[in-house]
């Protein structure tokens, strides 16, 4: 068997259940939200961060570019000495404190002379070229005479100023800017050329190169950039404290990163060149992770990947960035997924945490408001429960907040009103001994049920509907008309309602009242619709009809209950007929009796039909009596039924007792029945056969007297009393 629970558990539950699940669905809703908004995020920081760097990228160049681009056509592209170069000395200092990237300006002859800027920034590049405290600038000189190269380093202040002046026999010797690739690039290209990004010798910095073959001439201008800022502006992009931002080559070497220690790596050989880090020497899991994937990169696409390296899962991005005059770079981010959904972990922490706080704040609630409303169902069904025994006594009293809970309360107290309205009505009914008293009660009853403001009853008469009580909702009586209907009319309500066996309601119109003559009886209600109601017995015979009267048209509802309730009334019309013609018959039936024993003597004819009369005199005499023994003496409808049945069969013994015993007219007379004679004759005739027996058996004769005797004895029985056939021939 299922175990049942109280309703206001299930509403509990259900509540909290949709609680849980809206909860959930919110929190996963707002979790997915926050995530997928988050991931277009990235993929929007990431191509951000790409812009930006190449616009950054483009921003330390350009100033680069223009100063190069300028300087080519500058006349010391055509300067044969170095004191022709440093005459235009200005020119080249400020091109190169216009921009925080350019680091040098020099040209590089067709001769082999070479004249170079350079500024100098910060102290380990100072101690590197050993310079003076000063020193902003040097200006690094190769120059050939008479076929003798000449190195000469010039140390500078910021206004220009020489502080030392240092000859470099060895670096004339050791460089040649012919065999440069920036100047064999520029003397074969047609525009400026940038080298792909290295490592700077003198710093050992990461940077690139530009060059571009002077308008005249055979000279070529270039210049140093240091993408030492561009670091800067890398690390600066960083999504999360967790993300990893790095620009590098296809080849996987790194060109930018925001530890710029890690950019360069040094060889452990004395002679060995700074070289660039490979990404996967950057000590970054995710990075080393993504480097195979970038040598296999197509330079034309992006790509957007989602890597798990170890325990932590990645959201990674390989953007192309294509820079004029160079090979194209790449730009790597990588973004952690616990600082990337950092906030959808925390508003999904945050909506756990409130809906815990819900569902504890609501359980009381739920529990309250479900007690609440489960209260009227409990109500409910007690009241269920005493329709179930028959209890009437008190209506339904049950209000609720919920509209059905409340309909269904009206509803079964109107039920129980019905119910108990029908039970009354069959009571009275059946309550009711005297069929002429039943019908006014029986009419009574059904007008008030029906809510009327009169009504007739007609009884069915050999085809025919005769009028035999008309009553007002009050009680008092109404003109009853003599008109009768017949029972297979239908031009009427009434007769529509008698041809079809069903209630109907409508409107009384001219031909209804003429044809039932309801004119006075209308006009003594002033009703104007009717209900027809015929009344049926167990067989659907036709026992009679009930017309009700009202003011309006009456509800479905109420034509139902005054349909089960004509129900109930014809069945009780029809008992109560059986029963007055039961009792009727049984009056009959005693005074035929009673007539029969008094038809057997006419010396006592007449006794029977004057003892009931003397016995109720008697009765009234004692019930009138005031005192004395008798004063609380009455008898009521049946005790009077029982005297008069009991006079009338006071001598019912007499039916079998004889007429000689009856009739007494002379005390002694009787009945004399000869059959005992026969009986008696053939005993003694036994008798003698047997005494005849006897003597036979004896040796002597039998005397002669013996068979005279028996003559005589025959003729004297035959003379007194003839026998029968049958006795005669026995005893022959």
């Amino acid at each position: 068997m299922k175990r049942r629970f109280p309703l206001h558990i299930h509403i509990s539950l259900l509540f909290i259940a949709l609680i849980l699940l809206v909860g959930g669905v919110i929190g996963v809703l707002g979790y997915k939200i926050s995530r997928d908004i988050l991931e277009t995020s990235a993929s929007e920081l990431n191509s951000r961060i790409g812009r930006e760097t190449e616009n950054a990228f483009t921003h330390i160049v350009a100033p680069a570019e223009m100063a190069t681009r300028l300087l080519s056509f500058d006349s010391i592209t055509e300067a044969r000495s170095l004191d022709e170069r440093l005459a235009n000395l200005g020119f080249m200092r400020e091109a190169l404190s216009n921009s925080a990237a350019l680091s040098s300006l020099y040209i590089g002859y067709g001769n082999g002379d070479f004249f170079l800027v350079r500024r100098i920034l910060g102290e380990p590049e100072r101690q590197f070229f050993a310079a003076p405290a000063q020193t902003t600038y040097i200006v690094q000189s190769i120059e050939y005479q008479d076929g003798a190269a000449r190195g000469r380093f010039i140390f500078l202040d910021a206004a220009l100023a020489p502080l030392r002046s240092d000859e470099r026999r060895d670096y004339a010797q050791t460089f040649d800017p012919r065999q440069r690739d920036w100047y064999k690039a520029a003397r074969s290209a047609q525009g400026q050329i940038k080298t792909p990004p290295y490592v700077f010798f003198s710093n050992q910095k990461v940077g690139i190169t530009i060059s571009n073959r002077a308008h005249k001439g055979d000279a070529v201008v270039g210049s140093d950039i240091l993408l030492e800022t561009l670091n800067q502006s890398l690390a600066g992009q960083k999504v999360t404290p967790g993300s990893q931002v790095v620009l590098a080559n296809q080849l996987g070497q790194t060109i930018g990163y925001e530890d710029a220690s890690k950019a360069v790596k040094v060889p452990l050989s004395p002679d060995g060149k700074p070289v660039l880090a490979d990404i996967a020497d950057l000590g970054s899991p995710v990075l080393a992770r993504l480097a195979p994937v970038l040598r296999q990169m197509n330079g034309a696409l992006n790509q957007t990947l989602s890597l798990a390296v170890g325990d932590e899962k990645w959201h990674a991005a390989i953007q192309t960035l294509r820079l004029e005059g160079t090979q194209p770079l790449f730009l790597i981010t990588a973004i952690p997924d616990r600082e990337l959904m950092a906030a959808a972990y925390s508003q999904l922490r945050q909506a756990l945490l409130v809906m815990g706080l819900v569902i504890l704040l609501a359980i009381p609630i739920t529990w309250t408001l479900a007690r609440n409303i489960s209260q009227p169902m409990r109500q409910l069904a007690h009241e269920a429960e005493a329709i179930r025994r028959f209890e009437f006594s008190q209506p339904i009293k049950v209000e609720s907040l919920v509209l059905e809970v409340n309909d269904l309360a009206q509803i079964m107290d109107s039920m129980k009103r019905t119910i108990r309205r029908f039970i009354e009505i069959s009571t009275a009914v059946a309550a009711e001994r005297d069929f002429d008293r039943l019908l006014p009660r029986l009419l009574s009853e059904t007008i008030s049920a029906a809510e009327a403001d009169g009504g007739l009853l007609y009884l069915n008469d050999n085809e025919k509907l005769l009028p035999t009580t008309a009553l007002k909702s009050d009680g008092t009586a109404l003109p009853l008309s003599a008109a009768s209907i017949a029972a297979t009319a239908t031009e009427t309500l009434l007769g529509r309602a008698l041809s079809t066996g069903q209630t109907r309601s409508g409107q009384l119109d001219e031909a209804d009242i003429a044809a039932l003559g309801l004119s006075e009886t209308l006009a003594a209600t002033g009703a104007s619709h009717a209900i027809a109601v015929p009344l049926l017995n167990r067989d659907k015979n036709l026992v009679g009809a009930l017309l009700l009267l009202r003011h309006a048209e009456t509800d479905a509802a109420r034509l139902s209950f005054i349909e089960a309730v004509s129900g109930s009334a014809a069945v009780s019309l029809e008992n109560k007929e059986l029963i007055k013609a039961q009792k009727l018959l049984f009056a009959a039936f005693i005074q035929l009796i009673a007539s029969a024993i008094d038809a057997k003597s006419p010396y006592t004819g007449g006794h029977c039909a004057r003892v009931p009369e003397l016995t109720k005199m008697l009765a009234r005499a004692a019930c009138a009596e005031t005192s004395g023994p008798y004063q609380n003496f009455q008898l009521n409808p049946e005790e009077w039924e029982a005297v008069h049945v009991a006079a009338w069969l006071h001598d019912c013994g007499k039916v079998t007792t004889p007429e000689y015993v009856v009739d007494k007219a002379t005390k002694l007379e009787t009945i004399y029945d000869r059959i005992h004679e026969v009986r008696m004759r053939f005993e003694v005739l036994k008798r003698d056969a047997e005494i005849s027996s006897l003597k036979a058996l004896q040796p002597v004769r039998p005397r002669p007297m013996r068979a005279r005797h028996c003559a005589i004895l025959w003729q004297k029985s035959t003379t007194t009393s003839p026998l029968s056939p049958i006795a005669t021939r026995a005893a022959k």
